[in-house]
């Protein structure tokens, strides 16, 4: 594919600095580490650890002949030779616009759903391809655990993909015969301009809590839910969950029009007469979804809590724009399931496992409270934190298992370049401000099996943290390691006899 210089930048403003543009293109890259030459137009991004304009003459010396930056670089007139730079006020604004051009605006060419928040955009963008997928659509995802284009399902490297690689994904999802895409969008992403370029058909916002907040990510939570907000000047339809505190805010200056769903306050569509469901193994929740002109639909979640309900509540929202019948919603909520969310894995009849992502103070919180609400004969926790992170993330983690859980085995989480038994001593410290009950088994493998060999009838055990990661990272390796494939080694080595 070649495109003309000049084509890719009609929808941005630009200065050319020298060099014609009519150049041709064959390729957009902004990572001098990957393969370059005389048809790149290479991007001087300005990151927090790197600044691509220090690589300007490195990747002309390799063959480039076109570069787009936000400042001068400096070359002497003979490496200028033959050579067009372009200027911008926003190298990574701008490649927004011009990677859209360069794929031809697949966007346009299908519907586009965004879901931001802090909580619950991985969980509702999989029931929203699920309930559309049963009304006939056909629907890419973009994710924190994947992107999938039909059959094709490709590691997720980050929760939304710098916007060349979501653009060329939304090009394969097109060619693919996608109509619809539904995406995760972090506030990093909106932050650094990755979902400009095109619009949204409809911006999702489900909750706003402190995260993502510290160095290299947002100064402030006013920052934070700022950058949410950029979602809602950037679509057609808003939809918000309007028992959440800070939803008003996040929507301010809003170009969108707005709906709301909610289970607490006036919203267009509300979950009501909640039950909590246990079963062996499993635990699941029933509703009513009430929605306008005092429609009714009974329907049920395979997962626990107040918060699968909002997830379940707010992709129904989505998909009534869409046509979905009452059979087709209740059926593909209650076939939802969500790798490393709540999910069960069933290991005895007198007991219930599940694997959850939670990895901070805050969603361990929300899932401990959730589970402590079927009434466990105990609610066991396993979790770890991981190395070359926050400190202050593992005492608070160690304080809210240590109140909240009956039982804590501290374990290894992504070391990293930390040594694992001096993270676990941060963890006890949070743990020794509660009279919570713990014990410490470095090995994660060795911990599973604890808890699997100790665990007592009517038991909830979460193996919090890792939920969809299937490596461990230690010394800057990733070694493969899937919570699921360890669940079944000990199983197998119990029932054969060995040992783990």
């Amino acid at each position: 594919m070649e495109m003309r210089l000049e084509s890719l930048l009609e929808k941005i403003e630009y200065e050319c600095l020298c060099g014609s543009l009519q150049t041709e293109v064959d390729r957009v890259v902004y990572d001098s580490r990957k393969e370059v030459g005389e048809g790149t137009l290479f991007v001087c991004l300005e990151g927090t650890r790197q600044d691509g304009h220090a690589y300007a003459r490195e990747v002309v010396e390799r063959g480039v002949r076109a570069l787009l930056v936000s400042r001068d670089v400096q070359m002497s007139d003979q490496e200028r030779e033959g050579l067009t730079i372009i200027r911008v006020r926003d190298t990574r604004y701008a490649m927004a616009f011009i990677s859209a051009a360069f794929f031809g605006y697949p966007a346009e060419k299908m519907t586009v759903i965004g879901i931001t928040g802090t909580k619950g955009k991985t969980t509702t963008s999989y029931m929203v391809k699920s309930i559309l997928e049963n009304v006939g659509r056909k629907v890419g995802l973009v994710g924190t655990i994947e992107v999938i284009i039909g059959d094709v399902h490709i590691h997720a490297g980050n929760t939304t993909p710098e916007s060349c690689l979501l653009q060329e994904y939304f090009s394969r999802m097109v060619e693919a015969g996608c109509d619809t895409v539904v995406m995760e969008v972090s506030s990093q992403a909106l932050k650094m301009h990755r979902t400009q370029g095109f619009v949204f058909d409809y911006g999702i916002f489900t909750n706003l809590e402190p995260d993502h907040i510290g160095e290299g990510e947002h100064a402030d939570f006013d920052e934070y839910m700022a950058c949410k907000g950029r979602l809602f000047r950037q679509c057609r339809v808003g939809i918000a969950n309007a028992d959440d505190a800070h939803w008003q805010q996040v929507l301010q200056g809003h170009t969108c029009s707005v709906e709301t769903y909610g289970i607490e306050k006036a919203a267009d569509l509300r979950a009501e007469n909640l039950q909590l469901i246990k079963k062996p193994g499993e635990l699941g929740v029933t509703f009513t979804i009430s929605g306008p002109e005092g429609v009714k639909t009974e329907a049920e979640v395979a997962m626990p809590g107040r918060f699968s309900v909002y997830n379940a509540l707010c992709a129904a929202a989505i998909c009534r724009h869409f046509g979905a019948q009452t059979d087709a919603v209740r059926r593909a909520l209650l076939e939802a399931k969500v790798r490393g969310r709540i999910e069960p894995v069933r290991v005895s009849d007198q007991f219930t496992l599940l694997i959850d992502y939670a990895h901070n103070a805050m969603a361990l919180e929300s899932l401990l409270r959730s589970l402590r609400d079927y009434e466990p004969h105990r609610l066991v926790c396993l979790f770890g934190c991981g190395g070359n992170r926050s400190k202050l993330r593992r005492y608070e983690m160690g304080e809210v298992s240590g109140r909240l859980a009956d039982l804590t085995v501290i374990t290894s989480d992504n070391p990293r370049f930390e040594e694992p038994q001096a993270i676990i001593e941060d963890i006890k410290t949070g743990m020794h401000r509660t009279n919570g009950k713990y014990v410490e088994i470095c090995d994660r493998k060795e911990a599973i099996a604890y808890v699997i060999d100790h665990g007592e009838p009517g038991d909830i055990i979460v193996l919090a943290g890792k939920g969809h990661e299937d490596y461990q990272e230690i010394k800057g390796v990733k070694y493969p390691m899937d919570e699921r494939n360890l669940i079944a080694d000990i199983l197998a080595r119990r029932q054969g006899g060995g040992a783990v």
